[in-house]
């Protein structure tokens, strides 16, 4: 199978497909990265990585030609798995405020605000290893417990209208959402790439992933 990592100048592209190849070594999937609509839209699986701010990564999504529309094709009417990482996960949710209000692909229903911890020590971005408290069962977290660490960078943070809709929180001065879910849509604030060992379990669990 295909798994399509979509290049729209978002930043951690080679890191994030050379996670996902190392990952692959045992699915036996082709990992390859791409701005290329068709090879989206016919892609088994998806990745939507993302370093940046929200309105930039948006506008670089949208510059690609038939990009949006293939993403829609493959993920809406196919079903196919998508994985949302960092911005790419931000993007999922209805609108973003970072600097003004910009639409995101409304994907799974929220908002993506400014992280505003309740302890004035703590520093915006969030930057480093914090622990998951897992919320509910997902396939993408097979063989990883609440209280594993996984390995953050980001100053916004998506809050989801249906609490449903979050896998996984993290303590930063209150929760905020490190992972959310519906259906075959899936996204995580933190770095897979950059989380090690759970990082890669993760990564292997969505190759695995049938919705």
């Amino acid at each position: 199978m295909t798994v399509a990592v979509i290049d729209y100048g978002a930043g951690n592209l080679k890191s994030a497909a050379k996670a996902l190849s190392y990952a692959a070594t045992e699915t036996g999937d082709e990992v390859v990265i791409t701005a290329d609509a068709d090879v989206i839209r016919k892609a088994d699986r998806i990745v939507l990585p993302g370093v940046g701010a929200f309105a930039e990564c948006k506008r670089g999504l949208e510059a690609l030609d038939g990009g949006i529309a293939a993403m829609r094709e493959a993920v809406l009417e196919k079903g196919r798995p998508i994985l949302g990482i960092c911005v790419g996960m931000q993007l999922l949710a209805t609108v973003g405020v970072e600097y003004g209000e910009h639409a995101g692909l409304d994907w799974i229903k929220g908002r993506v605000v400014k992280l505003t911890p309740d302890d004035p020590s703590l520093k915006i971005p969030q930057m480093g290893w914090n622990n998951l408290n897992l919320k509910r069962p997902h396939p993408i977290f097979d063989g990883l417990e609440s209280g594993v660490h996984a390995y953050f960078v980001h100053s916004y943070h998506f809050i989801a209208d249906d609490a449903r809709d979050v896998l996984a929180d993290v303590d930063y001065g209150g929760k905020v959402t490190a992972a959310i879910g519906r259906g075959n849509i899936v996204g995580v604030q933190f770095h897979p790439e950059k989380s090690q060992a759970v990082g890669l379990r993760l990564l292997g669990n969505f190759l695995r992933w049938r919705p």
